[in-house]
């Protein structure tokens, strides 16, 4: 156990002014981000006894080998650089909420010609206006199918839009009258986005105007005896009217605010969110955390703060936020509050209600964070019970010392031959981690040794290929060689199929850093020996390997005649099996995108010079690439944009590649020639 002394700073080094501390463990990385209005008191009290700190603040100085600080300002900056080093670096120590679902948002993306109302989940985009989060996607298309009624909104995809533009006609929501046909010229887009932004107007909470206004509109057709007129804006009021009525008014005064409730234990904590907009809860949301740090009730406050308005700016940030608990003391509440304020970019008032309407809901967000947290613990219990029992039995059937808490699966992928590539999922605890998967295109080579010629089936040299690979990169990350080269690190290739060059140590999680207790190969008994056979030569011998075949599900074992076979219904053996299919997967993905990337390569792509849009003007000029071939030098430079020698360069290419072979129409066996016709004998 590292001893905090070690690297307590000198008496006086630390200055009196508030700044962002990092504590780095002995691989460099950041295992802990702060901010303190005074470092110096702050930073000193993590080198006490050790006996009087927190068990969880002991557990990270002492697994810190190094602490560092960077001195602000403000209170203020000191909350946005930690914002940004947390999200930056992702320390083990720091409190994390993460959401319990992919919440949906009803978008309009006002950033288009003609705005579209849909269903979004994931990152915001810049130019979308969001109304929500809801709880499901059905009650978003549920509203919306009112809404449309009155604000006929473009709603479909870019490609159903493109093809009613050129066929001139409307999709069916046209015809209806639940759209206002842009497509086809119904209305001008200047008409369309004034109905784009009266949508958004009314799902932000304007209703009563816009209501009022449809009424004196009824009545003033009544008066004219236009009856028709006056019945299709007395539905249109009951459109809306049964709209609202989804979200029931819970606060006076068209409150805008967000109701924030925290429940915890010693262990882990849930947070709610109730968003009111005009009066009514537009949206609701929860994340749970790990307490892995010692943090009360006012911190987890901070910690949703930031997560929750760090990437926000305007409307998205209320008028007011409700909270349980203020964070920290009378300076700490102001910086939070004119961090929130810059963020919306006018006065946010933050306060803990006390009476009236606004304390009862609070009460109602207290509730459901309290049955969040129960939820997830029930869950959590059932979950860690099953994963703990299979990678328990997983350590008996294959003899390891300990249970194995991180497995790589490794698997090959190839069409007959083609486009060989590899993959490795690791799963940890039992548990996908997807962001340290990685995929491989097989190249015959470790390092800068040809070791055999990377076409042509051949999965046990594959397999021996991909494990010296990766594990290369793991002994190189281990002896920390500072500025990596592709010379060094020819071998496991990015997603991008690329080999990244690596900073130095930045506190950054680096690819391939920590080894797996076991390896799985998707194969038999000559893959695992492969695997093994890379391992030995690369001197590790505490990495266990076991292999699982398809076609009786055996587990086999290097150096072993018999598999172990594991019971049909053991927990060990279905954990083997979704590591084995999540790599199978993962590699096939991998392979049809890299075969169908090589389909449509062209032999234009390998003349210099030639970029895509001048191809594209080829193309477009001469109609097909077969005619293209045809052509002459003098023809091809009257594509405006070539030159003479780019033109010669093109018709060499062209004579140099093999005409492909020619298409079939399997329904009437007629061959079909570049251009997509038929010909005939």
């Amino acid at each position: 156990m590292p001893d905090p002394s070690s690297y307590r700073p000198k008496p006086g080094q630390i200055p009196d002014s508030p700044g962002v501390y990092k504590f780095r463990d002995e691989h460099h990385r950041v295992i802990y981000v702060g901010k303190a209005k005074s470092l110096r008191p702050r930073l000193s009290s993590y080198f006490q006894d050790l006996a009087g700190l927190h068990p969880r603040t002991r557990t990270m100085v002492t697994t810190a080998a190094s602490v560092e600080w960077t001195v602000v300002s403000t209170e203020v900056e000191a909350l946005q650089l930690e914002y940004s080093w947390i999200k930056e670096f992702d320390p083990r120590f720091n409190v994390k909420y993460r959401d319990d679902k992919s919440y949906p948002y009803l978008a309009v993306t006002l950033n288009e010609e003609f705005p579209r109302v849909q269903v979004m989940r994931g990152a915001k985009r810049k130019g979308v206006r969001y109304f929500g989060p809801y709880g499901h996607a059905w009650a978003i298309r549920e509203t919306v199918d009112l809404m449309l009624r009155v604000f006929p909104v473009r709603t479909c995809s870019a490609g159903v839009f493109k093809n009613a533009e050129r066929t001139g006609r409307p999709c069916l929501l046209g015809y209806i009258g639940k759209c206002s046909a842009p497509c086809v010229g119904r209305v001008t887009p200047e008409e369309h986005r004034e109905l784009a932004e009266e949508f958004c107007d009314f799902m932000a909470g304007r209703t009563g105007a816009y209501i009022r206004r449809l009424e004196r509109q009824m009545a003033v057709a009544a008066e004219d005896m236009e009856y028709e007129k006056a019945g299709r804006l007395r539905d249109d009021i009951g459109a809306l009217r049964r709209a609202m009525e989804k979200n029931a008014v819970v606060l006076a005064d068209a409150t805008d605010a967000d109701l924030i409730a925290v429940a915890e234990d010693e262990l882990e904590a849930a947070v709610q969110i109730f968003h009111v907009r005009g009066g009514r809860v537009r949206g609701q949301r929860g994340w749970v955390t790990d307490k892995v740090e010692e943090v009360g009730t006012a911190g987890l406050v901070e910690h949703a703060l930031q997560q929750l308005y760090g990437e926000e700016t305007g409307d998205s940030v209320p008028k007011e936020v409700l909270v349980p608990a203020l964070p920290g003391d009378d300076a700490a509440t102001a910086a939070v509050t004119q961090w929130l304020s810059e963020r919306r970019g006018s006065l946010v008032s933050l306060r803990i209600p006390q009476r009236g309407d606004k304390k009862d809901l609070m009460a109602t967000v207290e509730r459901n964070a309290q049955q969040a947290l129960v939820l997830h613990k029930t869950r959590r219990a059932s979950d860690l019970t099953t994963r703990s029992r299979a990678l328990e039995e997983i350590a008996r059937a294959l003899d390891l010392d300990s249970v194995p808490l991180r497995i790589e699966c490794f698997d090959i992928s190839h069409l007959q031959g083609d486009d060989v590539v590899a993959s490795m999922v690791v799963f940890e605890d039992g548990l996908a981690r997807k962001s340290e998967y990685r995929r491989f295109q097989i190249k015959g080579r470790v390092g800068d040794t040809q070791v055999w010629h990377g076409e042509g089936q051949d999965d046990v040299r594959s397999m021996h290929e991909v494990i010296a690979r990766r594990f290369r990169r793991y002994l190189l990350e281990k002896e920390k060689t500072g500025e990596w080269t592709e010379q060094d690190l020819a071998g496991g290739t990015d997603a991008a199929g690329g080999v990244p060059a690596a900073p130095e140590d930045d506190g950054r999680p680096k690819r391939f850093a920590y080894p797996p207790q076991l390896v799985v190969v998707d194969g038999g008994q000559p893959q695992v020996a492969a695997a093994k056979r890379a391992l030995d030569e690369l001197g590790i011998d505490d990495v266990a390997v076991c292999g699982l075949a398809k076609r009786l599900e055996e587990v086999w074992l290097p150096d072993d005649d018999d598999p172990v076979v594991l019971p049909r219904s053991s927990e060990g053996l279905y954990l083997l099996q979704r590591v084995r299919d999540e790599a199978h997967r993962f590699a096939i993905t991998y392979q049809r995108a890299k075969r169908a990337k090589r389909i449509r390569t062209s032999p234009l792509d390998d003349v210099p010079g030639l970029g895509e849009t001048r191809k594209q003007a080829l193309i477009k000029h001469f109609g097909s690439v077969k005619r293209l071939r045809q052509a002459t030098i003098e023809q091809i430079c009257e594509v405006p944009g070539l030159g003479r020698k780019t033109a010669e360069a093109v018709a060499v290419a062209l004579a140099q590649a093999a005409p492909a072979a020619p298409a079939v129409n399997t329904a009437t066996g007629e061959i079909m020639d570049d251009d997509g016709g038929s010909t005939h004998d």
